[in-house]
């Protein structure tokens, strides 16, 4: 596995890293609906130095934090733009957290509330076997119940969740409060309104 070298270099070049990538958001005061400030992380994607930028302060987070995953699991959707370009990183596997009825074979399934009702987030069976080392991917918390949903997966098919990670956090809902295991953000978000992407 390939792990950068733990030094203050390191830690100045993660806070610079992270003061680029935040002043690459976009906002969207009202939208979807009013009220709301839509924190856009999408730039990030579509500028090739940006989204390597990312995924290198990714890389350092990771190691400043210590995590050693065997396995890094993405949510559906946008944890799979990062995962598994993380996952090649550190030299881990990358498993995928889809809605209920998107992967094929056996599954573990668990139920979420969402601002209108449940949804449900399925893992294969097979995709991590006991005691394997586990970090959780995604890119916004808000209020934590998808990403908890996929820590309870995790935990059934034996994993050890080492923690979760975010790119954003949008801290005024509290969402980390709901996970069970240490949470790690790249980004918070600065005002109360804004709202997931």
């Amino acid at each position: 596995r390939q792990f950068p070298a733990t030094s203050s270099t390191g830690s100045s070049e993660l806070a610079s890293l992270e003061v680029r990538l935040h002043r690459s958001l976009r906002q969207y005061p009202d939208f979807p609906s009013p009220g709301i400030l839509f924190e856009d992380i999408l730039p990030i994607f579509a500028d090739a130095l940006l989204h390597q930028s990312l995924i290198r302060a990714v890389e350092l987070r990771v190691d400043k934090e210590s995590l050693r995953p065997d396995i890094v699991v993405g949510l559906e959707a946008r944890g799979f733009l990062l995962g598994p370009s993380l996952a090649l990183r550190l030299g881990a596997g990358f498993v995928p957290v889809r809605k209920q009825g998107k992967l094929p074979g056996p599954v573990e399934t668990a139920a979420f509330e969402k601002e209108y009702g449940k949804d449900y987030f399925q893992i294969q069976k097979d995709g991590i076997k006991p005691g394997q080392t586990v970090l959780i991917i995604d890119d916004i918390i808000a209020t934590g119940g998808s990403a908890a949903a996929a820590g309870s997966l995790v935990k059934k098919l034996g994993g050890h969740l080492l923690g979760y990670l975010f790119i954003l956090e949008l801290d005024f809902l509290k969402g980390r409060e709901k996970l069970d295991a240490p949470v790690h953000t790249l980004l918070s978000s600065q005002e109360e309104g804004a709202s997931k992407t």
